[in-house]
């Protein structure tokens, strides 16, 4: 080979590796450019200052200035850094820092409070940034930026107060992801910080209808007046006169019940046409009875200020974020409130929307959890429990020893073998009392649980089921059961619970539950997760506001752990 051939292939060998380098070279100049590595670097007496605030998890310029329980995720989002700052470049606020701020200081669109994310701070920072900043002012700026986001994709993500710190069932601790590590990868170099943000909340519809009844119920409490209504001493019927007639118009245009086009005389206390059915509306939004009749109670629900509801909408928010963001099946939701049961398809529409009566506010709440139904019992047992056989059953006996046999019960064994359904002896009600033996109702019509029960496996014995007593459904407050679930024509429940079992439909269901045999379970193809949730404020399909009362005093507990500001009730 001669020398010319030689010194071909070594230039061109040359060539390429100058190449590679080149383009490795410039591959990192354009990760050094992206990367949020790239971000500031600190002198000595910055990175001291750094070091101290992730130390003491403790930073006084903040509004809250405790963060312990973000001090691991800081740490963590510092060590993904380097040290190097997430926030600042050039010795300047990212775009992304921008972004942020403007989304903390409108964190109010989100029912969140803006002060718990610094906003009303955040100008005084730019301008010190503007100036000559040094390393200590940059890693205070720094370290309040990563606070303040975290604190807010918390918020948006699980809520700010632990639903257990509450005496709820709800687990949020097993949804809490890596938040040094989010920010890091998806949020200080995002191309739209808001977009990442949003990959964080609740993707139901029922979570952004309510977040749209926030921001327009914001609206409607600043234009109203405010103004209270004269309570009525009686009733006024549809025909009758009412003095506030006026301001009643006014209001339920503004809400919506009333049309804005609807004629109305604007100087007329005669109450009659579309205000009637305006007022109908009103009721059914509030849970009333749609009668029309200007009650008292009615008129003091219409007194309760706007800025009201905008605080129980806020709530039902927080609510929303404590619960898991995707199920495995279509759910079964249970607002108790709202003494409604609600089904979903695969399309996340409404299947099914049922009538149900819950747990009585005085000791008999039914929990607020999610859980899993497994199976569908029908003609079951009604197995009462030790608290209800000691302080109803037991008294009963002594007062009726023939109480037993009026009203279908049996006593039986802890094994089930039956001891007795007629006259209860001595000996047998000593056994009662002790808890030896212990009282089941028999199937059928008569049966508390009605025909049908589906069970979701809890440590409370709470379930969903029928009832002996469908007319109980009218009643305007529906608080009535020692806990569980009465479901309004189960029938349709249990055939849409069992739609996945081949076989399986409303007629065969029915046939069920109307037979002779008693006591059958059928185990779901397909659990299904089964929510037992809590909100005063709901928000239908055609945007329709739903104000319920605080019947078991949630709200006042949640709002009232919530004005106590941050570190939040965490564990």
């Amino acid at each position: 080979m001669d020398e010319t051939m030689i010194s071909k292939k070594t230039v061109l060998a040359l060539a390429f590796v100058a190449t590679m380098l080149f383009a490795a070279t410039a591959m990192a100049q354009e990760k050094e450019i992206l990367h949020p590595w790239s971000g500031q670097r600190l002198n000595a007496e910055g990175q001291a200052e750094l070091q101290r605030i992730i130390d003491s998890a403790h930073d006084p310029d903040l509004r809250w200035p405790d963060f312990a329980p973000y001090k691991a995720e800081v740490k963590d989002f510092y060590a993904h850094t380097g040290s190097a700052l997430g926030w600042i470049r050039d010795r300047k606020p990212t775009p992304q820092a921008q972004a942020m701020i403007e989304l903390l200081v409108q964190s109010d669109h989100k029912g969140l409070v803006p002060e718990d994310y610094d906003a009303s701070r955040w100008p005084a920072r730019l301008q010190r940034l503007q100036g000559s900043a040094d390393d200590k002012d940059l890693a205070d700026f720094d370290v309040a930026m990563t606070v303040s986001a975290m604190r807010y994709l918390r918020a948006l993500h699980t809520g700010r107060v632990n639903p257990k710190t509450l005496g709820l069932q709800l687990d949020i601790d097993g949804r809490k992801y890596d938040q040094g590590a989010f920010v890091y990868d998806k949020l200080i170099s995002a191309n739209d910080p808001a977009a990442a943000v949003k990959t964080v909340e609740p993707a139901f519809q029922g979570y952004l209808r309510t977040l749209d009844a926030l921001h327009r119920y914001r609206e409607f409490s600043k234009v109203d007046t405010g103004k209270p209504m004269q309570v009525p001493a009686k009733a006024i019927a549809p025909g009758g006169t009412y003095a506030d007639l006026p301001r009643l118009s006014l209001l339920l245009q503004l809400v919506g019940d009333l049309p804005a086009n609807a004629q109305v005389n604007p100087n007329s206390t005669a109450y009659q046409g579309a205000l009637v059915e305006a007022v109908k509306s009103y009721q059914l939004r509030h849970g009333k009875l749609p009668d029309g009749h200007l009650k008292a109670d009615l008129i003091k629900e219409m007194n309760i200020p706007l800025t009201q509801r905008v605080r129980q909408i806020e709530l039902t928010l927080e609510r929303w974020r404590w619960l898991s963001h995707s199920f495995p099946q279509p759910p079964v939701v249970v607002n108790l409130p709202e003494f409604k049961l609600q089904t979903y398809d695969e399309n996340h529409q409404v299947a099914l929307r049922k009538t149900v009566i819950v747990g009585k506010a005085y000791g008999h709440k039914s929990p607020v959890f999610e859980k899993e139904m497994k199976y569908v019992v029908f003609r079951p047992y009604w197995e009462v429990t030790p608290t209800i056989q000691r302080a109803e059953i037991v008294p009963h006996v002594e007062k009726d020893r023939n109480y037993i046999a009026a009203k279908n019960f049996e006593v039986v064994t802890g094994e089930g073998k039956v001891v007795t359904d007629g006259a209860i002896s001595d000996q047998v009600l000593a056994g009662l009392k002790s808890g030896h033996l212990r009282v089941r109702q028999k199937p059928g019509p008569t049966n508390s649980l009605g025909l049908v029960k589906l069970i979701f496996p809890n440590d409370d014995n709470v379930y969903l089921h029928g009832t002996e007593a469908p007319q109980l459904f009218a009643n305007e407050q529906r608080d009535l059961s020692h806990g569980c679930i009465r479901v309004q024509q189960p029938a349709d429940l249990a055939a849409w619970a069992l739609r996945h079992n081949p076989g399986w439909n409303l007629e065969r269901v029915q046939a069920m539950m109307n037979g002779t045999q008693d006591n059958v379970t059928v185990t779901l193809e397909k659990p299904i997760p089964v929510l037992i949730l809590y909100g005063t404020v709901a928000v239908d399909e055609k945007n329709k506001v739903f104000f319920f009362d605080d019947v078991y005093g949630y709200d006042k507990q949640l709002d009232e752990a919530l004005k106590k500001g941050y570190p939040y009730p965490t564990a």
